[in-house]
């Protein structure tokens, strides 16, 4: 068998006009996009393995996803040099391919993740989202107070059974730990939320976005976001909110490259893989 080499891809895209990541056969999707690309530069079939670390879904942007795929060694040292920018003539705008780095084999880019960074972005300007922010920011129609906002933040810290968030999949567990959770608001005016935690579920984030918004603006306690943690099922009455808002901002992974397998390992023992955001 021909050597491999593994490479980390550092991507970010506009989620608008794409069907989340993962690939569709009638659907336009970053990850099918960028395959299409990469063996048309490449030749059909020479990369394989395409793993991402958050299967973000449709209209969610990232500004720091990471993936991985393997190459022919004596493929990748041919293109090397070169390949990052035919990419970049090739992709379309709203996905970019920022840097390509060789690591070991043992780096999964979605299991030896440590944590996912989100980000997501408000307004409650009475006249609504600015024209050049409308893709990425949601226009809330009520007045949002930040104290309110963070105080219904904090019940959510903490590692909890986040069914009443979560779009429940059969065999997988909704346990997740998140390690920060809180707003700001930034000298623009825009409220932005910031979630980190190991990993999230299906429309995790948005759920819990969509619980502290209605806090926020008023029309529920600030206790109830966190109330809702009692739960075993999906909460009916939490709005998930729009996809536009949410960014995958960051994903880490340990600092010391051996360390990839044995955390892969323990991710995989812990839970079983899901869709993210």
């Amino acid at each position: 068998m021909d050597e491999r080499t593994r490479l980390r891809l550092d991507v970010s895209y506009d989620g608008t006009d794409f069907s989340g990541w993962a690939a569709q056969p009638t659907r336009r999707t970053v990850a099918g996009v960028l395959m299409e690309l990469v063996d048309l530069v490449l030749g059909a079939g020479t990369a394989t393995g395409l793993t991402v670390a958050g299967r973000t879904d449709a209209g969610v942007h990232a500004t720091g996803q990471v993936c991985h795929l393997d190459l022919p060694t004596a493929v990748w040292r041919e293109h090397e040099g070169r390949l990052l920018r035919r990419l970049a003539r090739l992709l379309p705008g709203d996905v970019r391919v920022r840097a390509m780095t060789e690591v070991p084999a043992t780096f999964d880019a979605r299991f030896s993740a440590t944590f996912r960074r989100y980000e997501y972005r408000v307004t409650d300007a009475p006249w609504g989202a600015e024209p050049l922010r409308r893709r990425d920011t949601l226009a809330w129609p009520k007045p949002l107070d930040l104290a309110a906002l963070n105080a219904a933040a904090a019940g959510l810290v903490g590692e909890h059974d986040f069914a009443a968030y979560c779009r429940r999949k059969e065999n997988a567990t909704t346990l997740r730990e998140v390690t920060r959770l809180d707003w700001r608001r930034d000298p623009d005016g825009i409220l932005v939320a910031t979630v980190r935690a190991d990993a999230f579920c299906q429309n995790m984030v948005r759920s819990l976005v969509g619980a502290m918004l209605v806090a926020g603006d008023g029309r529920r306690p600030v206790q109830w976001p966190a109330s809702l943690l009692s739960r075993r099922e999906r909460a009916s009455e939490v709005t998930v909110a729009p996809a536009h808002g949410l960014a995958l901002v960051e994903v880490g992974y340990p600092t010391d490259p051996a360390e990839y397998a044995r955390r892969a390992d323990l991710t995989r023992r812990l839970r079983v893989p899901l869709t993210e955001a």
